[in-house]
């Protein structure tokens, strides 16, 4: 019973961690996307004019 208790909470950990972990990377992709565009918005501005 102490195996079966061991091998399914890294399987739950598993399904768990991948999903957080992917939506964590893209979070951070998106924040720091965000903020460049404010910080250099009149110089990206620039380029189209």
């Amino acid at each position: 019973m102490k195996d079966n208790k061991e091998e399914l909470r890294p399987s739950k950990m598993r399904g768990v961690a991948f999903p957080k972990a992917k939506y964590g990377v893209i979070l951070a992709v998106i924040v720091i996307i965000v903020v460049n565009l404010i910080y250099y918005k009149e110089t990206i501005l620039s380029f189209f004019k």
